[in-house]
């Protein structure tokens, strides 16, 4: 399978997989305490999918970037692009504060404003994670580690799937119709699929090419490396282990009371972080 039919297979993948998460809340119950475990389980993954995997691959990338029209590695890269660390931290940092700026927009509007444009803005602040989701994978997917892509699209469907079925649960808790609560989880689900390809197409073609002296996808993964440690970090292990977050108040009083995670939570939470490292543990370049 090619790289392009392989990003178009798993972009599909991406839609359908959030697309049935979501519908679930409008079929049947599902109990809190399973949701929760896929969900730290997946923000593990997330972590160590962003410290194992795509962090150590974007340095790679960058530091192995041919610069014009010479390659260079190590210490060359130094004496001819000094500036290659400050793209590291400022790429990691700007994709962490990216996430922080969306995240407290949406918040500060569902505070002021009513049901209806509360609604409107929490589907948007998912809908922008799910693009930055979306990124990291169309940048993995232009990259020749197949590992690598496996890694990230798994890290991104265990968090996107509970966090779809935690915004139709929010939604149905506003009161929304049906048929509206479906177009959201619509425009939910098509967000990390339509910015997978375009991120991938972007990279692998005449965006990449512009890009004379510092590489493309690496500065992408490891801006996606910064948003993947915000969302877990700060908007869904707090949510699991304290009942806080953006969709608590479809949540029962017991998860307001809570003071940390479960223990069955927090092996999930370390089975996912050391997984990807695991995985990439015999991974050569």
């Amino acid at each position: 399978m090619t790289d392009s039919a392989g990003i178009v297979v798993l972009s599909f993948l991406m839609f359908i997989g959030s697309l049935a998460a979501g519908l679930v809340p409008l079929v049947c119950s599902f109990s809190e305490s399973n949701l929760d475990l896929v969900s730290t389980f997946g923000a593990g993954l997330l972590v160590g999918a962003a410290l194992a995997v795509i962090i150590p691959e974007g340095v790679n990338m960058l530091f192995s970037e041919k610069i014009r029209g010479v390659t260079v590695v190590g210490q060359d890269v130094e004496q001819r692009n000094p500036n290659l660390h400050v793209y590291i931290g400022a790429s990691l940092v700007f994709g962490f504060i990216f996430m922080m700026l969306v995240d407290q927009l949406s918040s500060q509007r569902k505070d002021s404003e009513g049901s209806t444009k509360k609604t409107f803005t929490a589907t948007v602040g998912l809908v922008v994670h799910a693009a930055a989701d979306g990124i990291a994978l169309g940048a993995a997917a232009t990259t020749a580690q197949k590992d690598v892509e496996a890694i990230v699209f798994l890290a991104i469907m265990l968090h996107k799937a509970p966090a779809a079925f935690g915004l139709v649960t929010f939604l149905m808790h506003e009161n929304l119709v049906r048929n509206t609560i479906r177009r959201h989880l619509f425009v939910f689900s098509s967000a990390a699929p339509m910015a997978a390809l375009i991120t991938f197409y972007g990279l692998s073609q005449e965006g990449k090419a512009t890009l004379s002296s510092v590489n493309g996808t690496a500065i992408a993964m490891l801006f996606s490396a910064g948003t993947f440690l915000y969302v877990a970090a700060v908007h869904v292990l707090p949510e699991i282990a304290y009942g806080g977050g953006s969709h608590s108040s479809s949540r029962d009083s017991s998860r307001r009371e809570k003071n940390g995670f479960t223990k069955t939570e927090l092996v999930c939470l370390v089975v996912g972080s050391v997984l990807p490292l695991f995985l990439t543990m015999f991974h050569g370049h």
